[in-house]
């Protein structure tokens, strides 16, 4: 991923889980599929599908009559650049000062313990590039 992903509000996420389970959607697609589980009126929907737009992440089809949208980055990519924010801005950037933050203070079971090992003992070295 080249070039910096903006920012994504809370809301705006929303939106685009909409458009990731399913896409191109109409903004009434968009509209119907938020109401089912948010009490959002459709102006407030709309205006976070412009954002989108204008921040580039969201595409808009304009060739028929009624516009289209679709993501332009995928969940992953999003995610990623996310969590770094994340990292960066609770951790001061640093991933295994997070790690050892949650594994000291989660309750972690004996399988999630055995889980994390077998992860970290099938990640690749990279020290040897």
């Amino acid at each position: 991923m080249g070039k910096a992903l903006p920012n994504i509000s809370e809301s705006e996420w929303a939106i685009m889980n909409v458009l990731w389970n399913h896409s191109p959607q109409t903004a009434n697609d968009i509209i119907q599929s938020l109401q089912k589980h948010t009490d959002w009126k459709p102006k407030t929907i709309r205006t976070l599908l412009d954002r989108l737009v204008q921040k580039s992440v969201v595409a808009v089809d304009k060739s028929q009559k009624v516009y289209t949208f679709s993501p332009l980055y995928s969940q992953e990519e999003c995610q990623k650049a996310e969590t770094q924010s994340f990292i960066q801005r609770i951790y001061g950037g640093t991933l295994k000062s997070m790690l050892v933050h949650f594994i000291q203070d989660e309750k972690l079971s004996d399988k999630d313990i055995k889980e994390l090992r077998t992860i970290l003992d099938e990640k690749p070295d990279d020290t040897t590039k």
